[in-house]
């Protein structure tokens, strides 16, 4: 499993249809059991975005379906 460091600024895309759906800001995690449970997503031009803002997204891990270098794909 990745740390969650290593999901900051990646960039999240939906391969059902393909839309960008922003970048990683930020992790929710198990620390006790070193599990990552989702990512929040701050929506595509938000990068600087409130962790708190509505216009976040959450992605469950068991929704992730690849980690690259760059991107995350998700499917949602």
């Amino acid at each position: 499993m990745a740390r969650g460091i290593d999901f900051k600024q990646k960039e999240v895309i939906n391969i059902n249809d393909g839309k960008i759906l922003g970048f990683v800001i930020d992790v929710q995690a198990d620390f006790e059991r070193g599990e990552i449970h989702s990512i929040i997503v701050a929506k595509t031009g938000k990068i600087f975005n409130n962790i708190n803002s509505k216009s976040n997204v959450t992605i469950e891990w068991k929704d992730i379906k690849k980690i690259g270098e760059d991107v995350i794909l998700v499917e949602i």
